[in-house]
């Protein structure tokens, strides 16, 4: 086989890779292709992307889709394949999904139009980009109004910071609460852009809203020790318990620690955290404070001040203290939530940065699974919250 005979076999048989059936993709005239060497459409465009913006692999799979439509529903977009032999040639339908899909992924209009172009050879421009992810903004006023569960049995909540033009560009923090329903489930209670910093007013705001959607009681919830926001907490849901999360804790201890120490303060500080009641915390925590109050006395009023929200869990059973003691449920969901923002560096608007939010939420968890992981893991801690606040939840049959 000569050179130019090589190169155009090899030149159609990467064309066949990259498109696939399954999101509505299809090739026409000859190929090699067996249906096990067909990638989902979703994750070729991604982590193509993906690798050309940032060097990085795609974050979550898109949900595999059907196989494409016939010809006559929805919009097609005939694209010749240079490389192809016989002028093989592929139609892409339902621009408006992948288009959604890249979008979701924090991809800007303007790349999701040259990737288009690119891939496809069909000119998507930036403008008619951002019409198709407009069409998410009235679903997206719908999820954030919407009735909420009348009881979570934990609530954690906590801000992350994005940049917002607005007039200047400035650091603006998205409060986030995700409750955890009675079959375990994760319920993203919405979004809400504060002005400047985090703060325990803005917080009650959010709260109360959250009660006027319906949720009539929490019975923990799980911050990051924010002053003043147990009375703002209490103020809207009087029997509810406020923990501070143990591993900011732990973080702030390192922070006004030397890295030489890290390890025995960890070392030190372990059976205030793992005590079997407040007692036993205090009388470790006194013992800790004569080791190293000299040296590190901010540490030790760290934990002093943190002392009224820092031990409630304690005195409940190890299935509870397991899923309180800390806020990563949502601190995982923010860390996806940075990847979508990353490569935008800022947003015009307050309505561009939640649509942005709203479209990486909108593709979580396309499969399920971590939905269902997710349930079982709560399973045995619902039970016990069952007992422990009985009256205040009834576990459905």
């Amino acid at each position: 086989m000569d050179y130019k005979s090589r190169s155009a076999e090899v030149g159609f048989r990467r064309s066949a890779e990259v498109a696939s059936p399954r999101e509505g993709v299809v090739v026409a005239g000859k190929s090699t292709r067996t249906k096990a060497e067909d990638a989902d459409l979703g994750e070729a465009l991604v982590e193509q992307v993906q690798q050309a913006v940032t060097g990085e692999s795609s974050a979550p799979k898109v949900r595999a889709a059907e196989p494409a439509a016939p010809a006559d529903e929805g919009p097609v977009v005939e694209v010749l394949e240079p490389a192809a032999p016989d002028g093989a040639r592929r139609r892409l339908s339902d621009v408006d999904g992948v288009v959604m899909s890249l979008a979701s992924k924090g991809l800007m209009n303007s790349q999701i139009s040259a990737h288009v172009a690119e891939v496809y050879g069909a000119n998507v421009s930036p403008e008619a980009v951002g019409r198709i992810t407009d069409r998410v903004l009235e679903e997206m006023v719908e999820w954030q109004t919407r009735p909420l569960d009348p009881v979570y049995p934990v609530m954690f909540i906590d801000a992350m910071v994005v940049k917002i033009r607005d007039g200047k560009t400035a650091n603006r923090p998205v409060h986030t609460a995700i409750g955890i329903d009675l079959e375990g489930n994760r319920d993203i209670c919405g979004l809400w852009v504060g002005e400047g910093g985090e703060g325990a007013k803005y917080w009650h705001q959010v709260l109360t809203e959250i009660s006027n959607r319906g949720v009539a009681d929490v019975c923990f919830l799980v911050c990051d020790g924010l002053q003043g926001l147990p009375d703002a907490v209490n103020a809207v849901w009087p029997q509810t318990i406020v923990q501070t999360c143990v591993v900011h804790l732990l973080r702030n201890t390192f922070r006004y620690g030397s890295r030489n120490d890290h390890q025995k303060l960890l070392k030190d500080v372990r059976p205030i955290y793992t005590a079997p009641n407040e007692q036993a915390a205090r009388e470790r925590f006194m013992e800790f404070a004569d080791r190293w109050g000299e040296k590190y006395p901010a540490v030790v009023k760290l934990w002093d001040n943190a002392w009224a929200e820092f031990v409630p869990f304690l005195d409940y059973s190890p299935d509870i203290r397991e899923l309180v003691y800390t806020t990563n449920a949502i601190e995982n969901l923010h860390s996806r939530l940075r990847q979508a923002v990353r490569a935008h560096g800022y947003f015009q608007t307050e309505q561009a940065a939640l649509k942005c939010l709203y479209l990486a939420i909108r593709s979580f968890d396309p499969t399920g699974l971590g939905r269902l992981k997710w349930s079982n893991r709560w399973k045995a801690a619902l039970n016990a919250f069952a007992i422990t606040f009985e009256g205040r939840i009834e576990m459905n049959d």
